[in-house]
């Protein structure tokens, strides 16, 4: 047991790779739904490609999108309003009306009866005067409304009420007819206590609407068990579309819902173990340091998850919607933090497994896989945040031009439905944009530093590094130099160059609390190690990585960063100060650690790039005559001295590339130098 438990926390990295593996892959499996999938592929317009198809059960034949929607439009435009009688105010309005024309009778003696009057108001109120609303109007008389009256609904013609205008020349006529002298004065009685007593029940309405609606019939017929749907080589026509289509839907239910459900889930296992496996081979293959890191595989697998994640939660929404999603994200953050070849294979595996959840899948992979090249290609030399706003312009682009170029060979034409789809393009390619946010967050969650980051940190005006030129004028210059060398030397080898440069610009950035103890920064002839001990200097000189450490991460500097710090001087001597105490003090037993940086080696090409000209660089300095003989002789000496200290055995680095970094310095030092090369006359 004590044995078993040794091995795997010795085997601790692997067994944890198979761990994110494994639960990637769960995780994947637990976002795919339970259906089983149609095993044909088949579109409106082309030609059935595979054997005769009989229906293999009997299924309805379901209408299309555009069938339902017409025969909504039928039903609604056909769907009668209700009105209610509301009798609740006219009652006490006929009684106010009564008074005031007996008082007005009495006032101008008319002769007419006041109930000749009030039978107007009862013939307008008995009828009914109707509530205008959008429902009605612009109906002609014949439209049919329904009444309802003390709970009995009845269908009557619109032009069987009154409204308040027909009312109003209803009044005058009846009026005038009475041939009274004050005809006016109870024409103006009787409209104002006029109500309007037929409400628009809306309510009843909208019920008795959504019952109509929720009536219809999605099916339009039957297909029987045996019955011959399409011969091969047939052409698919709107009809053939959509039995195809309903058979497909019926088939995929009634698979996820049967005893197969088990069998749905192992292949769906198999189908995404498989999509994994082939990532970790490619990464095994070509990308072994991106594996060694776990870290970088957990970082991948949860890009992955959280694009099917989202897919799936736009398809459980509305299917319809699926091109709003920002696929292209994958493909531009891969890219920003690893290569391109990379972002291309983790996108290509993304849109495969996306494309086993999505409908017309093949359309979606071919769209999605070369909007993906064209977005990687776009950030291919990502020097500016800018450049996202234009790889955001080319999605669009892409993606409208590979849909319009699908449309023309399916349709033969551009139907005006897919303006809806265009703008999905547009809102994709917007939020597209929000890797920029991301790969902020990426950055600090998981110790990422991009490219733009690292050219924002070499950048000679950022606070620290003005810090270093402003307090150590020598060591900066140095710096600045060193820089230039690493970079060109990086360039020529191979490796990430930016970063290497960035990483020369901070080395020496502890000297910015004892710039006067370091040869480069005295600008008089007073040395402050004059008055201290060779123990003593060579403790503040080897104190200035560890002071660099703590200023760089004081300053938020990345750890990629610092570890040019802690490196650029590996395990080696301070070995001036170690000579002059072995020369003056023979018989003194010398403390070797005293006089040692305590390291760590070089573990990456660029540390190890970086030690190599640092040593080189300063020394040069040193030199008495700066001609081809002594700088090839400086350059050898120290990188060999580098090389039997066993300073680069962490370093994925070569013999051949130390043979290349030394040419590329020599003739780097003899430039600088302004060596003249001697010709030997014949």
């Amino acid at each position: 047991m004590r044995f078993s438990f040794l091995n795997i926390r010795n085997q601790y990295a692997g067994v944890y790779k198979i761990f994110l593996l494994v639960i990637s892959i769960i995780l994947l499996v637990a976002l795919f739904p339970r259906e089983g999938t149609f095993k044909y592929d088949f579109q409106k317009g082309k030609y059935w490609k595979h054997d005769d198809l009989i229906a293999p059960f009997d299924f309805a034949i379901n209408k299309s999108e555009e069938e339902i929607t017409t025969e909504k439009a039928v039903l609604l435009n056909n769907t009668k309003p209700y009105f209610r009688i509301d009798l609740t105010q006219t009652t006490g309005k006929r009684k106010e009306l009564s008074t005031l024309i007996i008082q007005k009778c009495k006032e101008t003696k008319c002769k007419v009866k006041p109930e000749a009057l009030l039978s107007i108001y009862d013939t307008l109120i008995n009828t009914g005067i109707i509530e205008p609303v959008p429902e009605i109007e612009n109906q002609p008389k014949e439209f049919r409304i329904i009444i309802i009256k003390n709970n009995i609904a009845e269908e009557k013609e619109l032009g069987n009420f009154f409204t308040i205008n027909l009312a109003d020349k209803f009044i005058k006529n009846e009026v005038n007819k009475l041939k009274l002298i004050n005809a006016a004065d109870f024409t103006v009685l009787i409209e104002n206590a006029l109500v309007q007593n037929l409400k628009f029940d809306h309510f009843t309405t909208e019920k008795e609407t959504q019952n109509l609606v929720s009536g219809l019939s999605t099916a339009k017929g039957m297909v029987e068990n045996g019955q011959l749907i399409i011969s091969k080589g047939e052409l698919i026509t709107a009809d053939k579309f959509q039995i195809l289509q309903s058979l497909k839907k019926d088939y995929e239910t009634q698979l996820g819902s049967s005893s197969e459900y088990y069998s749905i889930l192992l292949g769906q296992i198999i189908l995404l173990s498989i999509s994994i496996t082939v990532l970790v081979l490619f990464l095994r293959a070509f990308r072994k340091n991106v594996l060694a890191d776990n870290k970088n595989l957990l970082f991948i697998l949860l890009l992955i998850y959280i694009m099917v994640f989202v897919t799936s939660l736009v398809i459980k929404t509305d299917a319809t919607y699926i091109y709003i999603v920002p696929i292209c994200l994958v493909a531009v953050i891969v890219r920003v933090f690893f290569d391109t070849r990379l972002s291309l294979f983790v996108h290509l595996v993304t849109i495969i497994i996306i494309g086993f959840l999505v409908p017309n899948s093949f359309d979606f992979v071919f769209i999605q896989m070369i909007t993906g090249i064209i977005t990687i290609i776009s950030v291919a030399n990502l020097e500016k945040r800018a450049q996202f706003f234009m790889t955001s312009f080319y999605i669009f682009i892409t993606y409208s031009a590979l849909y319009i170029g699908i449309l023309l060979i399916q349709n033969g034409n551009i139907p005006k439905e897919s303006i809806k789809v265009f703008a999905m393009f547009a809102a994709s390619a917007l939020l597209t944009l929000f890797s920029y946010p991301l790969i902020f967050i990426f950055e600090k969650l998981f110790g990422y530093v991009t490219d733009v980051s690292l050219m924002e940190l070499s950048n000679t005006n950022s606070k620290l590094l003005r810090e270093l030129a402003a307090k150590t004028p020598g060591t900066f210059q140095h710096s600045m130099q060193i820089a230039n060398l690493v970079e060109e030397v990086i360039f020529e080898i191979g490796g990430n160059a930016l970063l290497a440069r960035a990483g020369a610009m901070y080395h020496d950035i502890g000297k910015i609390e004892m710039p006067m103890y370091f040869i480069e920064n005295q600008n008089t002839s007073f040395n402050p190690h004059s008055e201290l001990s060779y123990g003593e200097s060579a403790e503040i000189i080897i104190s200035h990585v560890s002071k660099g450490i703590k200023i760089a991460r004081k300053h938020n500097i990345p750890e990629q960063i610092i570890d040019f710090i802690r490196t650029h001087h590996g395990t080696r001597r301070t070995d001036f100060f170690y000579q002059q105490f072995k020369s003056e003090y023979p018989e003194e037993t010398i403390n070797e650690a005293s006089y040692t940086y305590k390291g760590p080696i070089p573990y990456s090409k660029e540390t190890a790039v970086l030690m190599m000209v640092d040593s080189v660089e300063a020394a040069s300095r040193s030199l008495k005559t700066h001609d081809e003989a002594s700088i090839d002789d400086l350059v050898e000496n120290i990188i060999n001295e580098q090389i039997e200290g066993k300073q680069f055995v962490n370093s994925n680095i070569t013999f051949r590339d130390i043979d290349k970094i030394k040419s590329i310095l020599k003739k780097k030092l003899i430039n600088i130098y302004h060596v003249r090369i001697e010709y030997h006359s014949v």
